[in-house]
């Protein structure tokens, strides 16, 4: 089974010149936690809850700071045509709970797998191999930086 037969393909985006709060407010409305940042209808980067909540906020920035200085900018993504199993390790290898799905063709943005996705498909097993390395401890944090 491939991602293009289980991912949500109705995303919502934000660009890099919108401020956080319209960020976080699409969140809310759309019970997410993170979006796609667009520009020239290329994804450049991804903005999430705690982009917000914890880096923005942290460093004393208002609600009208743009998205791009607080999204992260090193994405990982994976294709429509990749298999369900493979994009399920390269969550549980990144730790991560979602990923942009671009198409294979011209590298656009065509939606998003979340590990929910996952579990809802023929293969739900795949979730599984996803979650256990996506709750294991460790892992790469880069939202705080030594001040030192």
């Amino acid at each position: 089974m491939k991602i293009a037969d289980c991912m949500s393909r109705d995303v919502q985006t934000v660009t890099p010149d919108q401020p956080i709060r319209e960020a976080a407010q699409f969140m809310l409305r759309a019970d997410a936690g993170s979006m796609p940042v667009l520009e020239d209808d290329r994804l450049i980067g991804m903005v999430t809850d705690r982009d917000i909540a914890v880096r923005a906020v942290a460093e004393g920035r208002g609600p009208d700071t743009p998205v791009r200085e607080t999204m992260s900018a090193q994405i990982l993504v994976c294709y429509e045509d990749e298999d369900i199993e493979e994009v399920a390790m390269k969550m549980s290898h990144a730790q991560v709970r979602r990923f942009p799905v671009l198409s294979r063709d011209d590298d656009r943005l065509v939606g998003i797998v979340s590990l929910g996705d996952l579990s809802r498909s023929e293969q739900g097993e795949a979730a599984q191999i996803a979650l256990d390395g996506i709750t294991d401890p460790g892992g790469a944090h880069t939202q705080w930086t030594d001040p030192r």
